[in-house]
């Protein structure tokens, strides 16, 4: 199993600020682990998620708010590919 570093986890978090989403960890009652505040573009997770179940789940929201690559910058767009290929082997 892939262990993902807080290194990771800041570059994912970058991708989000570049989208301008706001992702925030916070104590709370979450069936799912995390929830989207849509009008907001606030995305709120469990915070004890250790660093592999944040970056797990920042993606799988990530693959359903990403609409198009080619809004990230390139290396935000490596970063995220790079991740995807990483999350898809794992998941």
């Amino acid at each position: 199993m892939h262990k993902y570093t807080k290194p990771t986890l800041h570059k994912l978090e970058h991708v989000y600020k570049e989208l301008d989403y706001t992702v925030r960890y916070e104590k709370g009652t979450f069936k799912s682990g995390y929830c989207i505040v849509e009008n907001s573009k606030v995305v709120v997770i469990n915070k004890f998620f250790d660093t592999d179940a944040r970056v797990g789940i920042l993606m799988d929201i990530l693959n359903d708010i990403l609409t198009d690559v080619d809004k990230l910058s390139d290396k935000s767009a490596q970063v995220y590919r790079s991740l995807l290929k990483s999350h898809l082997n794992i998941a």
